[in-house]
């Protein structure tokens, strides 16, 4: 299960194609002068890719309302890139020498002049200042006024079978500015602007697994069922536990004792407390203590019915659920957005650099590569810059449709995993045997089929393709340093000659059928709300479970911040501090056995009994070495020690 913001984008066009993210847009820098636009600086990518002259369908109406966020590039944008990769990079000399908030402000935060200056350019166009933070200045006005400030015209343009607004040239800022404004978000209007006056709704209706179950791998052999792979196979596990977890990726005596770690999703689960405190009871995980979980939450919230606010709770129950059954003693805040949407998930991001709330930031959601904007990447990495440079490490699950064409029709990697500045987590299907040993692990993805009527075989076995693992090669952002010389050249250069980024960087237990076990108060089939438990997994299981043990991996070094990880991961890469995971573990095929309530919550209306089969990633293959499902493994019984000897 992972929260995806391309479900609020009905009718968009998925094989629309983005400029690459390389240089000056790639460290966060203004575009140079425009040659065709003089006494302007351009404002790059901010011309979305689908604003198509065959799609032009005339002028947007003057009259009609704009609202738009202009982004501050700060003092020194190339400075806060080159020094969130030197702060970030164990090979330099500023490594580990991070910045505090108020210094990273002060050092390359945009200057009182530069805001001042930027208001009164946007004012005297015509628009109206509704808000300024760090980050930007938020505007409203008409398409007349936006178009005076921006130095395009706004049209409407076909996408799919709807139609949206976008600027009819790549827009821009005036050259007296001095470099001031990064970009503009806000000028195309896909999707729409939102009502702020809706309330939560209730928990979702009540999802149960029927089982029979496993307690660890092959615990319980499925004898009556037929064979798979010439072999009799075992039910799929309960759900794994804190303890099962732990033990596979080397917890040892480490807690996460005096680590904060941060969890960012849209919403807030109204029973968040109960259900945590009732699940680490049930299971056998530490206590919370006072304090130990706290929310950092909106005034209101936005589009609950377009971005289904109660399918968020599960989202952040599991986040929370699983961040403390592997790092008990870690401290932890839940961000809440106001909505699904980028404004708002920028937004909680920026609270958590701009206060400092934590070292690690998990982040369970995302959308494809193909829906995202250059202008909007932009916003993202100053971000995660700003991050890195403070010693906030960002980590983002990788997706669960593995290469998209199933999803999309278009081979793609998910965003923001994709960014160069975070830590992108894939997947994989995991084995825990008797006594929490660990057996092995393929990459996720899953072919399911189904019992034939006469119970005797497994119809068109092995089945199509459901779920896995995302990961692939970016079609928009250039190789990072610290991939070069590990991420193949054949991956690498997929969709460029000259290299792109390649996604994911590290993976853990996503598959749900070798999943783990959350609690939740859900809608039960009588209307009443109660507290039950049910086996979850995608990458969303993944990006807690990896910011957890990167917790661990804090408090073995000291407790010294570990920031901006992926140079630190990619400089462990081929020692003992991975599970090198490939699709074929055992030399045979792998699979379970699983049988599910027809109405996802009880027999009434008959059970489903299906195999799915372990290791079968759309396109993608877990192979020896890096690979495009796993990254560089997963974490092994060295891997947290690995963080004491910096």
């Amino acid at each position: 299960m992972r929260s995806n913001r391309a479900k609020v984008r009905a009718g968009v066009s998925l094989a629309a194609t983005l400029p690459m993210l390389a240089g000056a847009l790639a460290l966060g820098i203004p575009a140079a002068h425009a040659a065709d636009n003089p006494g302007r600086d351009t404002l790059a990518g901010t011309k979305p890719a689908w604003a198509t002259a065959k799609a032009d369908k005339g002028a947007t109406s003057d009259a009609t309302q704009v609202s738009a966020r202009v982004y501050l590039a700060g003092r020194d944008a190339a400075g806060l890139a080159a020094y969130a990769k030197a702060v970030s990079d164990p090979a330099s000399a500023a490594y580990g020498k991070y910045l505090s908030a108020d210094q990273a402000q002060a050092r390359f935060g945009a200057t009182k002049a530069q805001v001042a200056a930027v208001k009164s350019w946007l004012a005297s166009a015509g628009l109206k200042v509704t808000g300024v933070t760090q980050h930007y200045v938020s505007v409203t006005g008409d398409v007349a006024a936006a178009e005076k400030a921006f130095g395009t015209q706004l049209h409407n343009y076909a996408k799919g079978s709807k139609t949206y607004r976008a600027p009819q040239k790549t827009a821009s800022a005036p050259e007296s500015l001095n470099g001031a404004v990064l970009t503009v978000t806000g000028l195309d209007n896909a999707p729409h602007k939102a009502s702020s006056k809706e309330q939560l709704p209730p928990p979702d209706s009540v999802f149960k697994n029927a089982g029979p179950f496993s307690s660890y791998y092959g615990s319980n052999i499925a004898t009556t069922l037929p064979d798979a792979y010439g072999a009799k196979i075992p039910y799929a596990v309960e759900g794994y536990t804190g303890k099962q977890l732990r033990a596979a990726y080397g917890a040892g005596s480490y807690t996460g004792k005096g680590v904060r770690i941060a969890i960012t999703d849209a919403y807030a689960s109204p029973t968040i407390a109960y259900d945590a405190a009732t699940y680490a009871k049930s299971h056998g995980d530490a206590t919370w203590t006072t304090g130990q979980l706290r929310q950092v939450l909106p005034k209101n919230y936005t589009k609950t019915k377009e971005c289904g606010a109660a399918g968020w709770y599960g989202e952040e129950t599991l986040d929370i659920e699983a961040v403390h059954a592997v790092a008990p003693d870690a401290q932890v805040t839940y961000v809440g957005g106001a909505s699904c949407y980028d404004d708002d998930l920028l937004d909680s991001l920026s609270k958590i650099v701009d206060g400092h709330l934590a070292d690690i930031v998990s982040n369970s959601w995302g959308d494809i590569e193909a829906n995202q904007t250059p202008d909007l990447a932009a916003a993202y990495d100053q971000v995660f810059q700003f991050g890195a440079v403070e010693g906030i490490g960002f980590y983002f699950s990788s997706g669960d449709n593995g290469d998209e064409v199933a999803n999309t029709g278009t081979k793609q990697v998910d965003t923001p995993a994709n960014s160069a500045w975070v830590t992108a987590v894939g997947g994989t299907s995991l084995a825990v045997g008797k006594d929490d040993k660990y057996l092995w692990e393929t990459g996720w993805g899953t072919e399911k089929a189904t019992l034939s009527a006469d119970g005797t075989s497994w119809t068109d076995f092995p089945g199509a393709f459901t779920s896995g693992a995302g990961g692939g090669t970016s079609a928009t952002v250039a190789e990072p340093f610290y991939q070069k010389g590990v991420v193949p050249d054949a991956l690498a250069t997929a969709n460029s000659a000259a290299g792109n980024r390649v996604v994911p960087d590290i993976s853990a237990i996503a598959d749900p059928n070798t999943g783990f076990k959350v609690g939740q108060t859900q809608t039960q089939a009588d209307g009443t709300e109660a507290y039950s438990e049910y086996r979850i997994g995608g990458t969303s299981l993944a990006a807690p479970v990896i910011a957890a043990v990167q917790a661990l991996a804090q408090e073995a070094g000291g407790g010294k911040a570990i920031g901006f990880a992926n140079p630190s991961i990619y400089a462990k890469y081929g020692t003992k501090a991975y599970h090198d995971v490939t699709d074929n573990p055992t030399g045979s095929g792998l699979a379970v056995a699983r049988v599910d309530f027809a109405n996802g919550y009880d027999a009434t209306d008959g059970l489903l009994t299906s195999v799915r089969s372990l290791g079968k990633d759309s396109s993608l293959s877990a192979v020896k070495g890096y690979d495009d499902v796993t990254g560089v493994g997963t974490p092994a019984s060295g891997y947290v020690q690995s963080y004491g000897r910096r």
